[in-house]
């Protein structure tokens, strides 16, 4: 089987409907060969991650249609990427919502950097794997994340590429502060 991420248009959801959402899908695919693991909410898409073989990817769209209409699919595949590509392709999904796509391109940076450079991509990642946590309505999880993110974060500089750390710092404080995981761009 392969792994797929689908993005079907948020037709109303709300992350403290993800889990709910993971049971309707597997009803729907409930007769196939396929896996639907995880739920995530955005704004915009209902995120499923699902494992199928490439032959029945259609009718599994097809048959949880009911979700909302089909607005993107991600064949997961373990790729190389170029740092620069992954750094844009990470902020990119990171702003677009899509936190674990993010977490994924930025991971594609992080195998190519050393030191210090290495802590702060982990600490961006963390911060996506925070926010996925919270599409999941799994919010307690992604809060304590939020003190990993700092560490990670350190005192590196305030900008890496076109990316404020200084920001994402202010973001992780202010929401341990408030107890409250809120999307943000960097």
């Amino acid at each position: 089987m392969e792994r797929y991420m689908l993005h079907f248009k948020n037709t109303g959801y709300s992350p403290k409907q993800s889990r709910e959402i993971v049971y309707r899908a597997r009803d729907l695919a409930s007769d196939m060969n396929a896996s639907v693991r995880i739920a995530r909410v955005a704004s915009k898409f209902v995120e499923l991650d699902v494992a199928v073989k490439k032959e029945d990817l259609d009718t599994l769209v097809e048959k949880l249609s009911p979700i909302g209409p089909i607005d993107n699919i991600r064949h997961v595949v373990e790729e190389e990427i170029e740092k620069e590509k992954g750094i844009a392709d990470g902020i990119f999904y990171f702003n677009n919502e899509r936190f674990w796509e993010s977490h994924e391109a930025f991971e594609g940076v992080w195998k190519q950097c050393f030191g210090r450079e290495k802590d702060l991509v982990q600490g961006i990642i963390l911060m996506a794997v925070a926010l996925a946590h919270a599409q999941k309505n799994d919010v307690s999880i992604g809060i304590r994340m939020l003190k990993r993110v700092l560490d990670k974060l350190g005192t590196s500089p305030s900008m890496y590429h076109s990316i404020d750390v200084d920001r994402i710092r202010k973001k992780a404080v202010d929401m341990q502060q408030e107890n409250k995981l809120t999307i943000f761009e960097i």
